[in-house]
């Protein structure tokens, strides 16, 4: 195949929504459609102990929720499919919307009985941002929920969309009798006995057509008529122009864990998603046709083998061609590297891989060269904007309870940052370390994974911030070297030695500016 065709290939999206939604499982089932798995354990069955394909880490199967991102890949009808399965759980949101950065379009879950939850508004709203292309998929109809139009009402009013159904459902919970697909025109039978194998569905040409009454009983037949009437009347058409602009929605109704409604979203997907996409790097927009190779780093993971130690760093090829023992420009080292081993991740196996396209994703060892947002090239300096650090919202000193093990301790710490599972920022005054979260969960994993990965433990104290504001620096300015002295026990350090200052309250933040007008405070830390 040419290089041209490999991209036409390709379809990389992002699977978000809220916790529970049902993310996880409908990532097993499209993997099960692609013919990548054989059977899908039932994500929350205890029967089957191997857990979801895509939860590895120890502190996921405990509590049943993705914390990691994880990267799957599967041949779907000719098509190379990439999915990014993102953690729904609000205290890893950080990752979710790094993740996003990765993505050409994404699905979003909707569990049809809680409708539209906060954590998706969030993310939705990143995706709006952005103009990603999306997808809702609202899932569990076999469960009594809300009326269909009311869900399509309210995704409409809370997230800010327009939708456009693509299929509607006969009936919800116990009536559930399937869905009309208005894409295909066809309707598709639910029966119980499918969950973990493939069904066929049947054709309609004709909606009005008394085939219809005996098939689903006359009640749901008439009911069903009218519906889409309706659907019709008030929805616009589909447009894929409009969907590729991210201004129309399609909605998929189905149940993930009974396997109904998936195989028609992926069909659908697979004909109307976005190929690769050109992305704005701070000199220019790259576009993915280009033949030098341009890619970045969105995700860091270490110790996906707890034997080996070792670290994968995710990268999204963006033009180009990523070929094995090539050397490339490390941006910001200003360094050439190669790799001997580059991964793609197909369903659960990993493989070596001789050559890679744009929308793939590659997985190199990393030895501690990589952070997040690092850019590969053939030779141009460019850098791929945002994947920005956002401030923490929950700080607490590290301590270490093991006085023989500092060094582990500080090596651990410093690889999960790359990760960034968390920020680490070191008080100017007496170097003592502070991690600062997006949620409380982290300090969890991070305890937990210090001591299972690295053999150190430590402890936490409480540290009552409100948030962290970077500081622009400035030289040989009179007021800032007055804040720098007056504010001295508030001062720290980042990772990359970029200057923070940690407010206590927004009343402090704004006093601050007030007194120090010409100090510039940001609350992310990408800023020109």
């Amino acid at each position: 195949m040419s290089f041209l065709e490999e991209i036409q290939r390709r379809r990389t999206f992002g699977i978000i929504s809220h916790p529970d939604a049902g993310k996880t499982t409908l990532t097993e089932k499209l993997l099960l459609f692609g013919g990548a798995i054989q059977e899908a354990g039932a994500v929350k069955n205890n029967k089957i102990k191997k857990g979801a394909t895509s939860d590895f880490m120890e502190i996921e199967r405990q509590r049943g929720i993705s914390v990691a991102t994880s990267v799957l890949a599967f041949i779907y009808r000719d098509k190379k499919i990439n999915i990014l399965d993102t953690p729904g759980h609000k205290d890893f949101a950080e990752d979710t919307f790094r993740t996003l950065t990765a993505v050409d379009s994404v699905i979003v879950v909707i569990d049809v009985a809680k409708g539209v939850e906060a954590q998706t508004e969030k993310l939705v709203e990143v995706c709006r941002m952005r103009k990603i292309p999306i997808i809702v998929f609202i899932n569990k109809l076999d469960r009594e929920g809300k009326d269909a139009f009311d869900l399509l009402d309210e995704v409409e009013q809370k997230l800010g969309l327009t939708v456009t159904p693509m299929s509607f459902p006969i009936g919800m919970g116990y009536d559930f009798k399937g869905i009309y697909n208005l894409y295909e025109k066809k309707i598709n039978l639910f029966s119980n006995d499918q969950k973990t194998t493939v069904a066929e569905g049947i054709e309609f040409t004709d909606i009005e057509s008394p085939e219809l009454d005996e098939i689903v009983g006359e009640d749901s037949a008439n009911t069903l008529r009218e519906e889409l009437e309706m659907v019709e009347g008030v929805y616009p058409a589909f447009s894929q122009e409009e969907y590729l602009s991210g201004d129309l929605q399609p909605v998929f109704f189905g149940s993930a864990l009974n396997n109904f409604g998936v195989k028609e979203l992926l069909d659908c997907f697979v004909d109307i998603a976005p190929t690769p996409q050109p992305k704005m790097c701070d000199t220019r927009l790259i576009d993915s046709k280009e033949d030098k190779l341009t890619g970045f780093v969105f995700k860091i993971h270490a110790n996906m083998d707890p034997k080996h130690r070792d670290r994968l760093a995710f990268i999204k090829i963006v033009s180009g061609t990523f070929k094995r023992n090539q050397p490339y420009l490390h941006v910001r080292n200003n360094k050439k590297v190669k790799f001997s081993s580059p991964n793609t991740f197909f369903a659960e196996k990993k493989e070596i891989v001789d050559i890679s396209y744009p929308g793939d994703i590659v997985g190199l060892h990393d030895t501690g060269n990589f952070k997040i947002g690092d850019t590969l090239t053939e030779g141009e300096k460019i850098n791929f904007k945002g994947i920005p650090s956002f401030s923490p919202e929950h700080f607490r000193y590290v301590n270490n309870a093991d006085p023989l093990k500092a060094k582990q301790l500080y090596k651990g710490l410093d690889q999960l940052m790359d990760e960034g599972v968390a920020q680490l920022f070191t008080l100017e005054l007496n170097g003592r370390k502070v991690i600062g979260t997006v949620g409380a969960l982290q300090y969890e994993v991070i305890q937990y994974r210090l001591e299972h990965e690295y053999g150190a433990k430590c402890t936490y104290e409480n540290l009552p911030m409100h948030k962290v504001c970077w500081v622009e620096p400035s030289e040989n300015n009179e007021e800032f070297k007055e804040f720098k002295r007056v504010k001295q026990r508030y001062l720290a350090k980042d990772k990359r030695g970029q200057l923070v200052f940690l407010a206590d309250s927004a009343f402090t933040i704004q006093m601050t500016q007030d007194k120090y007008p010409s100090v510039k405070l940001h609350f992310t830390s990408e800023f020109e």
